[in-house]
């Protein structure tokens, strides 16, 4: 259930409806938006009546949400979210672009990234230090370590970071290192993960899984969001179909849609959407025009020697050149970058 609120309602009758909703056993989110405060109100009597609350002073109107995803419906903060890191908004109308390799490997490696990624213009460094490997063969990334090497090459970039936590154990240590906690495809369903990243007031970025549906994404942010976090960003970061020629199918429909669903900001990963170098650029380019708040990337000074993802990681120079077109991409479709 949604409880609008009116332009003029004080803070003691806002109370007297989040008692009332308390009473009827709904769990009560708020969202003070420009004009409105709205009230979102979880679980409940199924008989409830919403016209007793609709009838009760300050409310302007009441609704039932039917969609399974309450908290992250786009009713529940018709203006939208806006996740704000430092100087950084997600969904504010500014292309925010996150970018750097798949994972640490060196010193001189994150260094290298963190000249790169911060001279063509991003504001977030992304890097992987424990990293989910299909074959327990693979790199599975230098831990702590390279957390801190990470940390110092965007602090002295003045860059914020992003990482990815694989299993609860993880979040006391990627918290203190990250500023933004990344949660992949891999882990989209894992519940337990997500209700303990639900306890944190800390922005998240949740990958779509590689064979979600829209619907399912939106219920894995549920879980975050029911427990109290709202920082969170959605990203689409393609889907497995009966396509091979790609790694992944690139959902570019998806952002428009999810902004139509969800109030939450959307970004885009063309790196693992495609899995291929050559068509990061053109799905970038085509992400941005679709609507995306932002963009999550993978860049290395040597890819061809990289540890992990070499083949879908952009040269430094292929980097520089996509930057400079999404500058003129942006503002075609009412957005800076």
């Amino acid at each position: 259930m949604l409880v609008v609120m009116q332009e003029s309602a004080s803070e003691a009758q806002i109370q007297t409806i989040i008692d009332r909703m308390i009473e009827d056993g709904f769990d009560v989110h708020r969202s003070t938006g420009v004009v409105h405060t709205v009230l979102g109100g979880v679980g409940g009597k199924t008989e409830f009546d919403t016209a007793v609350v609709a009838a009760m002073v300050g409310v302007k109107e009441v609704h039932r949400i039917v969609s399974p995803y309450k908290l992250a419906s786009r009713s529940f903060r018709p203006g939208g979210t806006v996740v704000k890191i430092g100087n950084v908004a997600i969904g504010d109308g500014k292309v925010v672009v996150m970018a750097g390799p798949c994972s640490v490997e060196s010193h001189d490696q994150i260094e290298r990234a963190a000249d790169i990624v911060a001279d063509g213009g991003a504001s977030v460094i992304r890097a992987g230090a424990f990293k989910p490997r299909s074959s327990p063969y693979s790199f599975q990334g230098m831990g702590e370590e390279g957390l801190k090497l990470l940390r110092t090459a965007a602090d002295r970039r003045g860059l914020l970071v992003i990482s990815e936590v694989m299993d609860s154990t993880q979040i006391p240590l990627l918290s203190a290192y990250s500023d933004i906690l990344q949660i992949g495809a891999r882990n989209m369903q894992n519940f337990n993960l997500l209700r303990e990243i639900g306890k944190l007031r800390k922005p998240i970025l949740l990958k779509r899984g590689i064979a979600a549906t829209i619907e399912e994404l939106l219920l894995s942010a549920e879980y975050i969001l029911s427990g109290g976090n709202y920082e969170v960003i959605l990203c689409e970061r393609g889907i497995r179909t009966f396509e091979t020629h790609t790694r992944n199918t690139m959902d570019i429909s998806a952002i428009p849609a999810i902004k139509k669903l969800s109030h939450l900001p959307i970004v885009a990963d063309p790196s693992h959407g495609t899995g291929i170098r050559d068509y990061v650029a053109p799905m970038a380019r085509a992400s941005v025009a679709a609507g995306a708040d932002g963009l999550l990337m993978e860049v290395h000074h040597d890819p061809d020697h990289a540890l992990s993802d070499g083949a879908q990681s952009l040269y430094p120079h292929q980097y520089a050149e996509l930057m400079k077109q999404l500058k003129i991409i942006a503002p075609a479709v009412g957005r800076t970058i």
